[in-house]
């Protein structure tokens, strides 16, 4: 059985606020999920920024960092800037979490809507976002470029909170 087919017990996994000194390893995390990916450099000035509501996931045991959101709030609003799992750990449960984590900060924060963007060939992340009540609200055409100079349309979605 592969690790990816084994269930994440919950009570091994913490969500933790993310911060400037874990900059590269989510930069290094980042560099293995996309192209182009985002420096250390960009991650701190993300994390760093007053409006900026990020967290990293780390498994307790192995300690490892699993994944990571990036996100931001606007007045009554949020989006997501980035979102990752790390290859191994996707498909457990970890990016559920982390959004959820990301819209109970949100509330607090007296957001009423949360917004991503999701590239319309990602079925696995269009799925989770599906399965969390969000709706397709607009598209970005040829958004992402893709290896090759294929380019790959955003699709623009919203929670309500």
């Amino acid at each position: 059985m592969t690790r990816s087919a084994i269930p994440l017990d919950p009570r091994n996994l913490s969500l933790l606020w993310a911060s400037p000194e874990r900059a590269d390893e989510i930069a290094a995390l980042h560099a293995r999920l996309f192209d182009p990916a985002w420096d250390a450099e960009s991650i701190t000035l993300s994390i760093e920024h007053p409006a900026s509501s990020s967290f990293i996931a780390q498994v307790r045991e192995p300690r490892v960092l699993a994944g990571f959101v990036i996100g931001r709030i606007a007045a009554d609003e949020a989006e997501v800037l980035s979102i990752g799992v790390a290859p191994e750990w996707q498909r457990r449960g970890i990016g559920r979490q982390m959004v959820e984590g990301l819209v109970r900060a949100a509330r607090r924060a007296e957001v009423k809507r949360l917004f991503l963007e999701v590239a319309s060939d990602n079925e696995a992340a269009a799925a989770l976002y599906k399965s969390l009540g969000f709706k397709k609200t607009g598209a970005r055409k040829a958004y992402y470029q893709r290896a090759g100079g294929k380019n790959v349309d955003a699709v623009i979605l919203s929670l309500e909170l």
